[in-house]
């Protein structure tokens, strides 16, 4: 089901970034009641903080990266894909596309810096080409190249933002339509309608290479997809993209309805039983319910609601506010430890109306970051320690806490925002940027800004 018009894309994208979401007060939980009274926040202190630190890692990637991929702050240079085709820790993300610049440029617009982000959109549509040799990972590419390219489009075409080159003549969308085109053979190589995980933009599926992808991987393409073809009026990219999340949920377990964590394209079977809601799991529930918010079909609700059910039914320990990792088919413990990207479910728990839930997960991640001054990557929920101690600038804590604040307005979270803020500012500033740490304990770091940190970290901290 499509919208016939562009206008109400950019309406419902802003919306799902601005507008509080719909909450029953009866959800109101004792934690809303019973804050403590503490000192108000300045808040447009800190939002001119979030700005300031935004332009700072972004005027150096722009001074010392540009074109290449990512900033590396510490030694002020660019990063590009690694000749090694094994290093899929970096080329899964890196594809020779200014993946930083394509990232930020909706930040840039919300920011309200219309010179940069006109300079920005020109350094693209003049200087970006997919016409290479790169092999990249489907989802990462959709989720913030092809991301990138259509919200920056839509804020183009939108008169009432003014914010686009004079001479604009949609070179953001033909780059946006030439991406997807490039990622289309790897849903036509699939007898499954799970789409391969990479594809080498000039030449598609590349020859003997892994096949296994995951729920969130082959399930968390609908939005860009569907967007796009709406806007080139071509029901095929939404078409690919909603069969393979219906491959994904017709593959859950018939007596839990939980998904595994990893399958194989080839077969569907699937290659690890453990279930969860982080990585690799985390964005498929999130895009069921963003899709049926923007293209309004209610089978993608009815999914969420059931994929959300059984999650809550099966990885809550009736004691704890966490969702632990358990087996697909039995939904027994499967280990201890649970990931930091968990911490962005509060946020669709708002959207879906789950405030107590959300309140309560909130509160549990917000108090890890606490302990360290940032998130593991993954922590021992029983003995509460870190199992995985890296922290590579994620945006998860921030999205949620923003989440949170429209919906009750409660000044915690602008508190919690603002030592966030203060927290990044002194333990992951260098000379060029903000770096990752490779300990949260020691806060020892290493020389990688991600992208997300400017088009997610800092936008939702701005933002809140």
């Amino acid at each position: 089901m499509f919208l016939n018009t562009c206008a109400p894309f950019v309406f419902l994208l802003f919306l799902l970034l601005f507008i509080s979401p719909s909450t029953n007060a009866t959800a109101t939980t004792d934690a809303l009641q019973c804050r403590r009274e503490e000192h108000p926040i300045n808040k447009t202190f800190y939002r001119e903080r979030a700005r300031e630190m935004f332009m700072f890692g972004y005027n150096n990637y722009v001074a010392y990266a540009y074109p290449l991929d990512e900033l590396d702050p510490i030694h002020c240079r660019g990063r590009g894909p690694d000749p090694n085709p094994s290093n899929l820790n970096i080329n899964d993300v890196l594809g020779a596309y200014s993946l930083t610049l394509v990232d930020a440029l909706d930040a840039l617009a919300l920011l309200g810096d219309r010179e940069s982000f006109v300079r920005a959109v020109n350094l693209v549509r003049y200087g970006l080409s997919f016409d290479t040799n790169s092999t990249v990972q489907v989802f990462e590419a959709t989720i913030r190249v092809l991301g990138g390219l259509l919200s920056a489009h839509l804020i183009c075409t939108e008169p009432a933002f003014a914010m686009a080159p004079p001479d604009y003549d949609n070179e953001l969308l033909s780059l946006a339509h030439d991406l997807a085109t490039r990622l289309l053979p790897a849903f036509d190589a699939s007898s499954t309608g799970l789409p391969h995980p990479r594809v080498t933009l000039s030449r598609g599926v590349p020859r003997n290479w892994r096949t296994d992808t995951c729920p969130a991987g082959a399930g968390s393409l609908l939005l860009e997809f569907g967007i796009l073809s709406a806007l080139v009026d071509d029901p095929v990219f939404f078409g690919v993209a909603d069969r393979a999340a219906r491959a994904v949920w017709s593959r859950r377990d018939n007596t839990t309805w939980l998904l595994g964590s990893a399958l194989d394209v080839v077969t569907g079977a699937w290659v690890d039983r453990m279930s969860g809601v982080g990585a690799g799991s985390d964005s498929f529930f999130e895009y069921m319910l963003k899709a049926y918010v923007l293209f309004g079909d209610e089978d993608h609700w009815r999914l969420f609601q059931d994929a959300y059910t059984a999650v809550t039914t099966n990885m809550r320990p009736r004691t704890h506010p966490l969702f632990v990792n358990v087996d697909m088919h039995s939904a027994g413990i499967a280990n201890r430890w649970v990931d930091s990207l968990q911490a962005f479910l509060p946020a669709l728990q708002v959207l879906a109306g789950d405030l107590a839930g959300a309140v309560h997960l909130h509160d549990y991640f917000w108090q890890v970051w606490q302990q360290h001054g940032a998130m593991p990557e993954r922590f021992d929920w029983q003995r509460q320690t870190p199992v995985y101690s890296i922290y590579p600038l994620r945006p998860e804590l921030a999205e949620a806490t923003y989440s949170l604040y429209r919906a009750t307005r409660d000044p915690h979270y602008l508190r919690v925002g603002a030592a966030m803020l203060d927290d990044l500012e002194t333990h992951t500033k260098v000379r060029c940027g903000y770096a990752t740490l490779h300990d949260v304990s020691s806060k020892t770091k290493e020389d990688r800004m991600e992208s997300f940190f400017l088009s997610e970290t800092l936008k939702y901290l701005f933002l809140l």
